[in-house]
């Protein structure tokens, strides 16, 4: 069964949300039929930080709320984040435009790796307190994964998976995702925030039931007995 999780890497919800799905799956029996797709999502695709921003200006200036109420509105998430094992440094958090992010996280799923880039990528922006909008952090986090750093930077400079990213952010819209993360089971049940672990393991178990249950009930109906006008790995029946 396939797992949808609309994220961006600028949300600590999305990074916590995360590591509540993977509490949640490692109890589960059927963790192995189980297929995780992340897709894009942006709060603020418009965003650029030439004003050299910290975290606690970027939050009051875009929800119009004061430096003291940003700074106890982090603390609260933090803590959360600590509970899962997760250290968040909204002190030195450097706010940045996500899109080239995404992309790497889509460049990296060419390769099988999309879920280590999302994982290197939020532990770059929350932990490490890095600019993820710069292109040498992208390539040495790119670097890391063992991702080939000439394509990597060929494909940054160019618009690869743009339209990838885009049509990510359409299908949330056409989902009606107002926030993130957004988790979609079987594009039948979703699961909005970074709800608690028990959450998780009764809506992935609901939907994986339900699945699994089209898969043993429906099989496909073979409407002509004959082998005529067929090929298989022996040559082809006339």
């Amino acid at each position: 069964m396939k797992i949808e999780i609309w994220s961006d890497v600028m949300c600590p919800f999305c990074y916590i949300g995360k590591r509540h799905l993977e509490t949640a799956l490692a109890t589960l029996p059927f963790k192995n039929d189980i297929e995780i797709d992340w897709k894009s999502y942006q709060l603020n695709p418009a965003y650029e930080n030439v004003a050299k921003e910290s975290l606690y200006d970027y939050l009051s200036n875009s929800k119009g709320i004061s430096l003291d109420q940003a700074k106890q509105m982090t603390t609260q998430v933090a803590e959360m984040a600590s509970n899962v094992g997760l250290k968040l440094d909204f002190e030195k958090s450097i706010p940045a435009n996500s899109f080239n992010a995404h992309r790497l996280i889509h460049f990296a799923a060419s390769k099988g790796k999309q879920d280590e880039a999302e994982e290197a990528l939020f532990k770059a922006h929350f932990t490490e307190t890095k600019d993820i909008a710069n292109l040498e952090v992208l390539l040495a986090i790119a670097n890391a994964l063992g991702l080939d750093q000439t394509e990597v930077k060929a494909m940054l400079e160019s618009n690869a998976f743009e339209e990838e990213v885009r049509y990510d952010i359409y299908e949330s819209q056409q989902l009606g995702v107002r926030g993130v993360p957004f988790f979609v089971m079987d594009r039948k049940y979703a699961l909005s925030g970074a709800q608690p672990v028990e959450a998780f393991k009764e809506a992935i178990t609901q939907g994986y039931n339900e699945w699994k249950l089209a898969q043993e009930s429906s099989p496909l109906k073979n409407l002509n007995t004959t082998t005529d006008n067929t090929c298989d790995e022996n040559g082809c029946e006339v």
